[in-house]
């Protein structure tokens, strides 16, 4: 029973109602805070969360009317709408006992009051609060595991030499807590890794959270990760779980961890090392236990050379590393891929399956698939929509050909995107899909390249 009410925050200008009520209180309560003066309530939420909060009805100005009572409840609401207070006042009746509940109050006691019946009010007050709590992290946690169902979970695909050495990690590494930084080149199947790793791990059975990195804004940063209280800003118009306590107890996923500048990157170490986040709004810390998954297109050691990434963040995230081949260096899984995905989108388009010519597989084989497993999986869905017969022949993928001598083009189309699309193209296939080379001869840095090659779909 101890500790069992939490902490209590009580507010009556009557100094001996607040000493006895400490007193009584104080034996089940971790924590028991007395306020005589009610123009406090704005500095005190504001400072601090209340498991349960005991107002007074009537003060000194208003002895029987409650209408301070009223006025003071509807600013602790309006701080914390969450908030579970018990009203006390030695001239209740129940007009004004149905009156408090309507405009928010949670229960109702009157002076004097007996002491088993003020515990009990209490304690069932305390535990109200503790259920609306947990109903909004299931309430955040349920949308959150409804998004990630919604998204079909393919098995990673691949029998080369590279994929059994990513599975054979994947394997020894799933079932630890330890942090994993998947690197590979846009569309290699990174988040599939991750779920993966999530998949086989302890926490299988909680939720996997997934964030876009490279997506969240500066200003939005430690909202989207942290959460924030309701009025914490212009916007904040109600309280907002963070991305790290939606996963607290599963894995969170960190997708392009290399696009975040200096000052995120600071942010995002101090919450990992300490493992403890804070809201914007709050002043209260809230311990973390999550299993962290990062992953990057970028060459974060490069940027650790460069001073564009933070070591110290990069030796925390990377624990272990899984190195992901491009798809031109895993040529015999194209046959594998092909053939799965024929088969989703023969099935997704009601289409009789189709058959793969062999002079088609080997065309797409010999091609560089700067895009990787992502653009193989739009080349086929495109495929089957537009062919007509049975077999997928190597002209049911002619824009494939066109991407391949897309530098060889004269100068008829004027148009300046597919220009730029052209001649990046032939430098990344120039330099087999290295992206820094590519970016140098091309006169962009490798974040500038990687922004293009996004707005083009490669």
């Amino acid at each position: 029973m101890d500790n069992e009410l939490g902490k209590i925050l009580i507010i009556d200008d009557d100094e001996d109602v607040l000493i006895a009520a400490k007193l009584l209180l104080k034996k089940h309560a971790k924590e028991v805070i007395i306020e005589k003066n009610p123009k406090k309530i704005p500095f005190l939420m504001n400072n601090g969360t209340y498991d349960v909060i005991l107002l007074d009805m009537n003060f000194s100005k208003d002895i029987t009317s409650g209408k301070e009572g009223y006025y003071w409840l509807e600013q602790i609401l309006d701080a914390d709408p969450s908030a579970v207070v018990v009203l006390i006042t030695a001239f209740g009746d129940v007009e004004m006992a149905v009156k408090a509940l309507k405009e928010g109050a949670t229960d109702f006691v009157l002076k004097p009051w007996q002491n088993e019946k003020l515990i009990a009010t209490l304690s069932t007050a305390v535990k109200l609060k503790r259920s609306y709590a947990e109903v909004d992290k299931l309430k955040s946690a349920k949308k959150q595991l409804e998004d990630e169902i919604s998204k079909p979970f393919k098995d990673i695909i691949g029998n080369s030499p590279a994929m059994k050495n990513v599975f054979s990690i994947i394997d020894k590494v799933a079932g630890t807590d330890a942090n994993v930084l998947i690197l590979g080149e846009n569309g290699t199947g990174k988040e599939l890794v991750a779920r993966a790793l999530h998949q086989r791990s302890l926490r299988k059975d909680n939720v996997f959270v997934g964030v876009d990195m490279g997506a969240i804004t500066e200003t939005l940063f430690e909202s989207e990760l942290f959460g924030h209280k309701k009025g914490a800003f212009t916007d904040a118009k109600e309280d907002r779980v963070g991305r790290f306590e939606v996963a607290n107890g599963g894995s969170l996923f960190l997708d392009e961890i290399g696009n975040l500048s200096l000052p995120l990157q600071s942010k995002l170490l101090t919450a990992i090392q300490r493992r403890e986040v804070t809201k914007i709004g709050s002043n209260k810390s809230m311990p973390i236990d999550i299993r962290l998954i990062c992953a990057t297109n970028m060459p974060l050691y490069d940027m650790v050379h460069e001073n564009t990434f933070r070591q110290d963040l990069l030796y925390r995230i990377n624990t272990v590393e899984v190195h992901l081949p491009p798809l031109r260096e895993r040529q015999d899984d194209i046959i594998l891929l092909t053939e799965h995905f024929v088969k989703v989108y023969c099935d997704k388009y009601r289409k009789d399956r189709k058959k793969v010519a062999s002079s088609t597989m080997k065309k797409l084989q010999k091609y560089s698939w700067p895009g990787n497993i992502r653009e193989l999986q739009h080349a086929i869905e495109r495929a089957i929509i537009m062919s007509e017969g049975n077999t997928l022949m190597p002209d049911d993928f002619f824009f494939l050909v066109q991407k391949q001598d897309s530098g060889n083009e004269t100068a008829e189309n004027f148009n300046l995107d597919e220009v730029e699309k052209n001649v990046i193209l032939k430098a990344v296939n120039k330099h087999s899909g290295n992206i820094s080379k590519a970016a140098k001869e091309l006169g962009l840095t490798r974040a500038s390249l990687y922004r293009r090659l996004e707005k083009h779909g490669l």
